[in-house]
């Protein structure tokens, strides 16, 4: 029961940071000037096609991952994805705790931004 607390309290703590963005959202969301747009899939999968303007930070080598996110500006709002959506909730509550104010996930990740 401790366990599905935690996980509730925890979700409820990123609800209020965390945004998801359906991709017309997303896309009229991604045009501003003062936003970060990061890919979080693999450097194979980003090869295979990304959003433009994204950078990519891949979410499985958790070092580079930390690296990358370390040095981005807290006070932006950051845009992510990865290729379904899972990856970037993931992504998404780590940049909370790295204390990220604005965070955005694509719903539906790269496969639902594809068929756009």
């Amino acid at each position: 029961m401790s366990f599905f607390s935690s996980f509730y309290t925890t979700t409820a703590q990123t609800s209020d940071v965390i945004t998801v963005l359906n991709k017309t959202e997303f896309a009229e969301a991604i045009q501003g000037d003062n936003t970060i747009l990061l890919d979080v899939r693999t450097p194979q999968e980003y090869a295979q096609g990304f959003i433009e303007g994204a950078q990519n930070a891949d979410y499985f080598n958790q070092a580079d991952f930390i690296k990358h996110i370390s040095a981005l500006d807290k006070s932006q709002a950051v845009f992510l994805y990865c290729r379904s959506g899972n990856r970037s909730m993931k992504a998404a509550r780590q940049l909370v705790s790295l204390g990220f104010e604005k965070i955005y996930d694509l719903a539906g990740g790269y496969m639902a931004w594809a068929s756009y």
